[in-house]
């Protein structure tokens, strides 16, 4: 489940900073200094920043749930 959400967490992260969803953002329009902050190129990249490390964390987190994974051995006789 956790890398389930570090990988849709991530991916929003990611994706999000560079639509028009965040341009249009309901409380970035509430106050014009946060407007600007938000849509600034710096902020727009640490956002993405964050998002890539989630992806990262979450493709980590299923290597290491497939590397532990282990097969039964087969049941003799069976």
């Amino acid at each position: 489940m956790l890398a389930l959400y570090l990988l849709e967490a991530g991916l929003l992260l990611v994706l999000a900073p560079w639509t028009q969803f965040w341009d249009r953002n309901y409380f970035a329009a509430l106050q014009p200094g946060l407007a600007s902050w938000l849509t600034h190129p710096f902020v727009r990249g640490a956002v993405t920043g964050v998002g890539i490390v989630s992806v990262v964390a979450a493709v980590m987190e299923i290597g290491f749930m497939l590397s532990k994974r282990r097969v039964s051995p087969p049941v003799p006789g069976a």
